[in-house]
């Protein structure tokens, strides 16, 4: 019996990485890792942490006209966090400070879309470690249990490492690693059965 088909609440996957099966060929996410933020009966919301894009934090302070005092703030890469709502700023962080608009995820994480963290940031009175990122991936109520069971998806605990410190270009890997796993030897469809 596959658990997946039956969730119960012990069973829903916040805070852990969904990895990007080597077969899953939607550009949109191959070789992603996804941190899900939010998983429950109704569906599921998470950011990819892998994916550059063509953006520093300082244009979007720019955009949103926030006074920059920190430089290095303005350096910091923006990500890529999914399709929906590619507008719309998503910011996962060290639990610090308190936020108009944040949810903490675990102990160690949390997430917040609100501008008081952006001018914080701006001006190095932000948190200590983040990551920015526009838009995010979304699924829709048991989607996310049916593609991990058709293995487009594998899911590992999360971890903070990974998501602040590990280079872009690794961290697909690193996080199937934690597991013990060399994705790049994963070809035929495996995974959950």
């Amino acid at each position: 019996m596959n658990t997946l088909t039956d969730m119960t609440d012990t069973t829903y996957l916040n805070n852990q990485f969904l990895i990007a099966m080597p077969n899953l060929t939607d550009p949109g996410f191959f070789h992603t890792v996804t941190y899900l933020c939010q998983h429950n009966a109704d569906g599921a919301l998470g950011i990819v942490i892998n994916r550059q894009i063509d953006m520093k934090l300082g244009d979007i302070f720019k955009q949103m006209q926030i006074n920059v005092t920190f430089l290095a703030a303005a350096e910091a890469p923006v990500f890529f966090g999914g399709p929906v709502q590619q507008e719309r700023g998503f910011v996962i962080h060290n639990p610090c400070g308190r936020w108009d608009s944040s949810i903490s995820i675990s102990d160690e994480i949390s997430l917040t879309t609100s501008r008081d963290i952006l001018e914080a940031i701006a001006i190095g009175e932000g948190p200590e470690q983040y990551l920015v990122a526009l838009g995010y991936a979304g699924w829709g109520e048991g989607q996310l249990e049916q593609e991990i069971v058709n293995n487009a998806w594998l899911n590992t605990p999360s971890g903070n490492d990974i998501i602040f410190n590990t280079p872009v270009n690794q961290r697909w890997q690193a996080a199937a690693h934690q597991i013990g796993i060399d994705i790049n030897q994963l070809t035929a469809p495996a995974g959950h059965g």
